[in-house]
C-alpha cells in the first residue's frame, strides 16, 4: 500500500481547536487517505544542531507556543510513539549521502504544536503512533532535500509522512490586520507553480527565487518541511492543493502529492 504525502500549512496553534476551514479541511483529507500504520512528522517547530528522531514510547503534548487560551493549553494529543519507527528512520537517513555525522534518538521529547496541531483535526482519535523528525538546521536546504529522498521506503511501507510549516511564513507582517502584502501571495503562487512542474531543485535553491521568496521564507524552518515532502516525489503523483489562502505573511496552502480516494 502506497500512501500519498502531505505538506500542511499549519498557521495559528488555533486550528487545532477551532471549527474552521482549515481544520475542516485537514480532517477531509484524512478521510480521503488510507488508514496509515504510523505517521512520520516533519515540523518546524523541531529545529537541532545534528539529526534526532523521537523514539519516546507515550510522548507527551508539548505546548510550545505562549498568549493563547487556556483551552489550548489543555489538549493533551495522547498518541503513541513508535520506537520501531525511530529506528527505521534511523537506519534509511543513515544510508543518505546527506546525512550528519550526529543522528540521535531522543527517546524523551514530545509532539510539538506542528505535530499535534495537525493530527488533532485528522485524526482525533489519537490511536495512530507517530514519531517526529527534527530540522537539523547545519543541512543546507538542498540536503535536507537530499535526506528526504532517503525516507522514500516509508510510503510502500504503509506509513504516512506529514512536513508541517508555511510556505509563505513571516511574523514580521502584522496578521492582525489581515492584509496580504503582494510578494506573500506571489511567491505562494510561484511556489505552486514550481510544484506542479516537479521543479523540486529550484524550490530547494530558493536563496535564487529573488526578493519575495526572501521575505516569504525568511527564518525558513517553515519552508524546510515542505522539502522533505518534495523529495517523497514519485512519478507520475498526482499534486493536489487544499486550504489554499494567505493570510498576511502565513499561507495555508496544504499539498497532497499522491492519489486520494474518492470524497
Amino acid at each position: 500500500m502506497t500512501l500519498p504525502v502531505l505538506f500542511l500549512g499549519h498557521g495559528s496553534p488555533m486550528n487545532a481547536i477551532e471549527d474552521n476551514p482549515f481544520s475542516r479541511g485537514w480532517a477531509a483529507v484524512a478521510q480521503r487517505l488510507p488508514r496509515p500504520r504510523a505517521i512520520l512528522c516533519i515540523s518546524a517547530h523541531w529545529e537541532t544542531r545534528g539529526l534526532a528522531i523521537g523514539g519516546a514510547a507515550e510522548p507527551e503534548t508539548i505546548h510550545d507556543f505562549f498568549g493563547f487560551p487556556q483551552a489550548l493549553f489543555d489538549v493533551r494529543y495522547k498518541a503513541p510513539g513508535a520506537p520501531w519507527l525511530a529506528q527505521r528512520v534511523r537506519d534509511l537517513v543513515t544510508a543518505s549521502p546527506a546525512a550528519p555525522q550526529a543522528i540521535a534518538i531522543d527517546e524523551v521529547r514530545g509532539l510539538d504544536h506542528g505535530a499535534w496541531g495537525v493530527l488533532l483535526p485528522m485524526y482525533p482519535e489519537a490511536d495512530i503512533p507517530v514519531v517526529q523528525l527534527s530540522l537539523d538546521r547545519t543541512l543546507t536546504p538542498r540536503q535536507h532535500l537530499e535526506l528526504g529522498k532517503a525516507l522514500a521506503p516509508l510510503r510502500d511501507e504503509g506509513m504516512l509522512v506529514i512536513g508541517s510549516g508555511d510556505i509563505v511564513h513571516n511574523l514580521r507582517v502584522d496578521f492582525r490586520r489581515a492584509v496580504t502584502p503582494d510578494w506573500a501571495a506571489r511567491f505562494n503562487e510561484q511556489a505552486k507553480a514550481l510544484i506542479v512542474s516537479g521543479n523540486d531543485a529550484t524550490l530547494a535553491a530558493y536563496e535564487g527565487l529573488g526578493e519575495d521568496a526572501a521575505l516569504s521564507i525568511n527564518s525558513a524552518e517553515h519552508y524546510l518541511p515542505l522539502l522533505y515532502v518534495l523529495a517523497l516525489r514519485k512519478p507520475g503523483d498526482a499534486v493536489t492543493f487544499f486550504n489554499d489562502t494567505v493570510f498576511a505573511a502565513i499561507s495555508m496552502t496544504s499539498v497532497v502529492l499522491g492519489d486520494l480516494k474518492a470524497a
